[in-house]
């Protein structure tokens, strides 16, 4: 199964706000995940972001390929 660390997006028309993810490659955007990492809300000043590491370098130590988003903010986190 490939596994992919994405953004599911949530929250009302016009306010959106996201979670980081993990959930297999063939589900769709906002469908069942296997596990939930995090929060990140861009919209509010400054930029709201938390993220569980140990088990984000879990899932990046199992094979999980994380998006090219998902990367960028792994790095200015700490956890690549």
């Amino acid at each position: 199964m490939a596994v992919r660390i994405r953004l599911k997006r949530l929250g009302t028309k016009k306010k959106p706000h996201r979670r980081i993810v993990v959930c297999d490659i063939r589900r769709a955007r906002d469908g069942k995940t296997i596990e939930e990492l995090g929060y990140y809300d861009p919209s509010k000043k400054p930029t709201f972001l938390s993220i569980d590491k140990e088990r984000a370098r879990i899932w990046l130590s199992k094979g999980a390929t994380p998006t090219e988003i998902i990367k960028s903010l792994f790095k200015k986190q700490g956890v690549i």
